[in-house]
């Protein structure tokens, strides 16, 4: 297939090339056509200009009238009118009658354009003529043997003639001529909508905006579009006078000849294609039998746990197919004892949750406070432990589910908090820095309880007191939160040690049993492994403990 659309787009540069040169070879040889047809008009006033004895005041007039009525009639094909203009002022043409009634008020001026350039023939550029309609002229001084000028022979072309004659050999249906000035002397048929004209005008006028752009076109091939259609406008090179020919044609009529190619190139795709399915069918049918019966037994499994392995005799890559079969489903019995492991061992941290979610010395030590509280007769203060504990247990107790809200969460917290200051006065501090938009996302109850109350008896109370600062974000689609402190700090032996040392001694101090090797576990239990707790310390800065959850919809 890409070999075949390689060889159509080398067929159809090929061939869009070869037209293009032959739009080119045609209009060059229209250009030479139309030099030659010039070359005829220099002609005749060369050979006008050997008669001087028509241009004498006591010549003879009916001679010089005759001899310009037969160059004319001669040459009618181009020529339309001719004059013998005398220094005098005197004017003699081939249709004396109508030049002595209509007149010609062209001829002063072409007179004296004449005379301007040392007596070589000149050209006009092309003008409206009472006698001749559109027309251009040539003109040439005509001098006696003593260099004195005696008149001014002048012959205007006819340019509809000209175009007409031009227009067989073209075969196209719209061209023009651009003068050495940017004239424009355009062809078109009678209603002819290739090229852009202004309404109400006979012959049809092309719109100033479209021949300011044609001579600006490249020599050779060019594109362009009008009215909204694509043409290719071919132009020749100058000719003696400085003149350009443009032909216009639409591009799909220019490139018409490239359909046939489409068409077999169409016809040979749809062949092949044809016959590469069938060859696809054929060979698919003789690869898929044995893989229909390697699936035909695979269907017959249903109960993992009492399957049988599939025969491994062969050693193609059905017999490939088999040994990876029986590896897969080695891997899925694995999996489902993890699973199941897994679950009996979240119902056991689940109990384990349950059967300690108070602590019987944190219980004792707050009401023999709030006791002494009460003796020293500070009734707000016993007022607002009490309400705090309260919280405290109502949030142990009586929420259902293992799921709150982040903002319950830190409502606990705060309660915790505030009880531990009561008890302990203002040496422990804590801040807690949370974005409002996370309030409402989902976590596991007392995730942040027991690392605040680790980060307090473990970082601060050795060093006497201290802050704890609450944090947490959003990166890369996971919940992030840090419970910092700024207490003795901890080395890398003790990261190491701290969930051990936890489970096996935990703090008479402590709101729960849950330490932070229970947090982490039953993190990784409900979400997976790459959650849990990172811990990071430095001895005498403090300890850092980050966890990461999932981003878990809102409550």
């Amino acid at each position: 297939m890409l070999l075949a659309w390689s060889n159509l787009n080398e067929a159809e540069a090929l061939l869009k090339d070869q037209v293009t040169k032959d739009a080119e070879l045609l209009v060059a040889r229209t250009n030479q056509y139309i030099d030659a047809t010039l070359d005829n008009v220099e002609n005749i006033l060369l050979l006008l200009s050997t008669r001087q004895d028509l241009l004498e005041e006591d010549g003879n007039d009916p001679e010089a009238v005759r001899t310009l009525q037969s160059f004319a009639d001669y040459n009618s094909s181009v020529v339309r009118t001719l004059y013998f203009v005398r220094s005098d002022g005197k004017v003699f043409s081939n249709t004396q009658v109508n030049y002595d009634i209509i007149g010609n008020p062209h001829l002063e001026e072409l007179y004296a354009q004449a005379l301007g350039n040392y007596g070589s023939i000149q050209v006009s550029e092309p003008y409206v003529s009472p006698l001749s309609g559109r027309t251009l002229a040539y003109m040439m001084p005509v001098k006696d043997r003593n260099n004195e000028v005696r008149g001014v022979i002048v012959a205007e072309l006819g340019l509809d003639l000209l175009v007409s004659r031009i227009s067989p050999p073209l075969i196209y249906q719209s061209f023009t001529l651009v003068t050495a000035s940017g004239n424009v002397i355009n062809r078109m048929e009678a209603g002819e909508r290739l090229l852009p004209v202004m309404p109400g005008t006979y012959p049809p006028e092309l719109l100033p905006d479209f021949t300011a752009k044609l001579p600006g076109l490249k020599t050779g091939a060019d594109s362009m579009n009008v009215n909204g259609e694509r043409l290719i406008a071919v132009k020749s090179a100058k000719n003696r006078l400085g003149w350009s020919l443009i032909a216009f044609i639409p591009e799909d009529s220019f490139y018409k000849d490239l359909q046939p190619l489409y068409g077999n190139y169409r016809n040979a795709t749809v062949l092949w294609v044809v016959i590469l399915l069938f060859s696809a069918l054929m060979l698919s049918r003789t690869l898929t039998r044995p893989i229909r019966g390697l699936v035909n037994k695979m269907d017959r499994l249903h109960d993992f746990q009492v399957v049988s392995k599939l025969p491994e005799d062969r050693r193609d890559e059905i017999g490939k197919l088999a040994s990876s079969f029986n590896a897969m489903l080695a891997r899925i019995q694995h999996l489902l004892h993890e699973t199941k492991r897994a679950e009996e061992k979240k119902k056991e941290y689940e109990l384990k949750m349950l059967r300690s979610q108070i602590a019987p010395h944190f219980l004792y030590n707050t009401l023999a406070c709030i006791s002494s509280l009460a003796k020293q007769r500070r009734i707000d203060d016993v007022r607002q432990t009490i309400r705090s504990l309260v919280g405290l247990l109502t949030f142990s107790f009586d929420r259902q589910g293992e799921f709150v809200a982040l903002e319950e969460e830190l409502e606990g917290l705060g309660m915790y908090m505030h009880i531990q200051q009561v008890r302990y006065g203002a040496k422990y501090g804590c801040r807690i820095e949370i974005e409002p938009q996370l309030l409402e996302l989902r976590l596991l109850k007392l995730t942040l309880q027991p690392l605040v109350e680790n980060a307090l008896f473990h970082g601060l109370a050795p060093k006497g007191g201290g802050t704890v600062v609450v944090t947490g974000g959003v990166r890369d689609g996971r919940l992030r939160l840090y419970v910092r402190d700024d207490g003795v700090g901890m080395s890398r032996d003790d990261i190491r040690d701290v969930y051990r040392k936890q489970a096996a001694e935990p703090s008479r101090h402590a709101f729960t049993g849950i330490g932070l090797a229970n947090v982490h576990e039953r993190i990784r239990i409900h979400f997976g492994e790459p959650y849990g707790l990172r811990i990071g310390g430095r001895k005498g800065v403090g300890t850092v403990v980050r966890v990461e959850l999932p981003l878990s919809q809102p409550m």
